[in-house]
């Protein structure tokens, strides 16, 4: 009898210890883009953060217009997006503070092999889209108010003919599954480079264009105010923010590979991108 209140004792007194344990652990929130989820960066950065912190960072992924509101309205602790005007709005607002520049990468145009645009090699990305729009092939849009479809909207509005045509499809997805519809529907589209890195082995779409200055893709990491809200992860989302922005979280971001490619480029620095 003795032995079996000494047991349970025992496992009552562990029990407890592994409920303080996870009290103990600190959750921090974190809104960022599909397509920095899909790249597979963030499973490669986040455990060693966690590990360092006694942290557990839930990954919220949706679009960047979908992040920026979850901040204002204080769902989430911190946010990392790309879409600088958004973000000066998200910040000027009073909806975030703290903001600071990651890393950045750039947008890609892909389509399919027989490229009846004729756009492969094209270095004005504005020309591009136009030669889409006036053969009319299919262009498949994110439409989901994230980073990249306001980007690709600049664009279009660069172009004499707009986005007005009949095989414009915005379908409302994240970046895989809008790449996973172009290539099925042997289409077009505009990704990030990363997102296409991840997925280039698993289509039959190519990419065609790239480098064109327009297509620079920049990243910011922004805290939400704790003025606004309560029950933020405060000093959580400060580390979190300083991490990525320290010489080890910008070292991993430049060593990241897929397929020997870098995907993402650090860019700590003082200033905060607004163009």
């Amino acid at each position: 009898m003795k032995k079996w209140i000494a047991a349970a004792l025992s496992t009552t007194i562990m029990a407890a210890t592994s409920v303080t344990a996870v009290a103990e652990e600190q959750i921090i929130r974190l809104a960022t883009t599909t397509s920095t989820y899909n790249s597979g960066l963030l499973d490669k950065l986040l455990p060693v953060f966690e590990k360092q912190h006694d942290a557990k960072v839930q990954v919220i992924a949706v679009g960047t217009g979908k992040a920026l509101r979850m901040g204002a309205a204080g769902d989430v602790d911190v946010v990392m997006t790309h879409a600088p005007k958004a973000e000066k709005k998200f910040v000027d607002g009073g909806f975030g503070v703290s903001p600071k520049s990651v890393m950045y990468n750039d947008f890609v145009i892909v389509g399919p092999a027989a490229d009846p645009a004729k756009i492969k090699d094209s270095s004005d990305v504005a020309e591009a889209l136009a030669a889409i729009a006036k053969v009319d092939a299919d262009f498949i849009s994110r439409g989901d108010d994230s980073g990249t479809h306001k980007k690709e909207l600049s664009l279009w509005a660069a172009t004499s003919q707009g986005k007005e045509f009949a095989n414009y499809k915005e379908v409302g997805q994240g970046m895989g599954k809008v790449l996973q519809i172009a290539d099925e529907l042997n289409g077009y589209t505009m990704t990030d480079r990363g997102t296409w890195l991840a997925y280039e082995d698993r289509l039959q779409l190519k990419l065609l264009v790239q480098g064109d200055k327009r297509l620079f893709n920049p990243y910011q990491i922004i805290q939400v105010n704790p003025k606004l809200h309560n029950g933020l992860n405060v000093t959580g989302a400060e580390q979190l923010s300083n991490w990525f922005v320290s010489s080890e979280g910008q070292t991993m971001i430049n060593d990241f590979r897929i397929k020997g490619k870098a995907l993402f480029h650090g860019s700590a620095q003082a200033e905060v991108a607004t163009k």
